[in-house]
C-alpha cells in the first residue's frame, strides 16, 4: 500500500483527548479531492466529495475492523483489518485518495493514502484497503 499521510489536526487532537483510539469506529472513504494535511480536520462529502453510494460504496464508507489498538512499552498501536471496496454495475470512482477517520469522534480525520492517479472501478473489480498487520495503520509514541 502507498505510503500513510497523518493529519496536522490528528496528532492535535490526541493530544487534547479529542479522540479514544482504542474505542474508535473507523471508516475509510474514498473521494478524488485532495484532502490537505496541514489544516483538515474533519471528513464530510463537502469537503471530500465522495463516489455515489451505489454500485458497491456505502455512504461514508467501509468500516474496518480494528484487529488490536494496544500499548506496549509506550508505543501505541493501531492494527486494522483489510478493507474491500468491491464494485458492482456501474462501478465506483473516480477516486485516489483514501481517508482514514473517526466516525465515533465526530468524522475527525486521521490520515490517508494517495494513489497517485485517479482510479475507476468497473464492475466486479476490487479495492482493497491493505492495512499492514505487523506494524498497523499508525503508531504513536
Amino acid at each position: 500500500m502507498v505510503a500513510f499521510v497523518k493529519f496536522h489536526k490528528f496528532v492535535e487532537e490526541v493530544s487534547k483527548a479529542g479522540h479514544n483510539l482504542t474505542t474508535a469506529v473507523y471508516k475509510i472513504a474514498l473521494t478524488n479531492t485532495a484532502p490537505t494535511a496541514a489544516s483538515d480536520t474533519t471528513w464530510n462529502t463537502t469537503t471530500y466529495p465522495a463516489p455515489a453510494a451505489a454500485n458497491g460504496y456505502t455512504s461514508g464508507g467501509n468500516t474496518p475492523t480494528v484487529s488490536s489498538a494496544t500499548t506496549t512499552s509506550g508505543t501505541f498501536k493501531l492494527v486494522l483489518a483489510d478493507s474491500v471496496f468491491t464494485a458492482t454495475a456501474g462501478g465506483i470512482g473516480p477516486f485516489r485518495y483514501v481517508i482514514l477517520y473517526n466516525s465515533s469522534a465526530s468524522d475527525k480525520v486521521v490520515g490517508y493514502y494517495d494513489y497517485g492517479s485517479s482510479i475507476t472501478l468497473a464492475d466486479t473489480e476490487t479495492l482493497t484497503f491493505d492495512a499492514d498487520p505487523t506494524n498497523g495503520v499508525l503508531t504513536l509514541t
